[in-house]
């Protein structure tokens, strides 16, 4: 694993501080006035959350426009590498505490994929994990599974490469199923319960796969 770097942890906190100064900011500005009540408190910590969350959205994906993902093997210390970096350091310090909760109501984790970059077709939900959503994408009338993992990294050893996951129409990941970076899914196709697809996969449409490695089933 490489080392996270001093400039990429500077810059990290630089657009933290950013979006912190500007959420504090934002629900005094809203809140401050209003007469809460005896719940004063915890409705001020409760907004800041929210809008902290909604300013955190919004400055990751100007990251992201200005140091987009590329996929492929990343070279230590160039610009692709900096922004893989900084990207798991948001996820790391900010958005792993909504995306591996089960409180969020699965409705709204789709608002929060979207939030962060996944492309989800019409009537599609996850109540599994998307690790990278800005290089996934799914189809309409997908369903990820309870506790599914979805990544599109690979880190083994000293070597980080990125590959976009790509799934179609009518897909269905069982539950606690793993789908590994560079898989692809074709329309109608089910992964089974518990199943390890390993990176750079094909299913065919209609295919059935399950299994520790996952293989064809029918």
């Amino acid at each position: 694993m490489r080392k996270i770097t001093l400039p990429q942890v500077a810059l990290f906190f630089l657009l933290l501080g950013t979006i912190l100064v500007l959420g504090v900011t934002t629900t005094y500005g809203l809140l401050g006035s209003l007469s809460l009540g005896d719940f004063r408190g915890i409705a001020m910590v409760g907004g800041a959350v929210v809008i902290i969350y909604l300013y955190a959205f919004v400055m990751y994906r100007l990251f992201l426009h200005f140091m987009p993902l590329v996929e492929g093997s990343l070279d230590e210390g160039s610009r692709d590498e900096f922004a893989a970096q900084v990207n798991i350091l948001f996820y790391l310090m900010l958005f792993n505490s909504l995306i591996r909760t089960h409180f969020i109501p699965v409705p709204l984790m789709r608002l929060i994929y979207q939030a962060l970059g996944a492309r989800m077709g019409a009537n599609t939900y996850s109540a599994g994990t998307l690790l990278d959503p800005p290089l996934t994408e799914l189809g309409a009338n997908c369903i990820i599974g309870h506790d599914a993992v979805l990544f599109c990294h690979a880190i083994e050893g000293r070597h980080f490469t990125l590959s976009r996951i790509r799934i179609g129409n009518n897909v269905t990941i069982g539950a606690t199923a793993i789908v590994m970076c560079g898989v692809i899914i074709g329309d109608d196709a089910i992964v089974s319960a518990g199943a390890v697809v390993l990176k750079d996969t094909r299913i065919g449409p209609g295919e059935v796969w399950g299994g520790v490695p996952a293989k064809r089933l029918r």
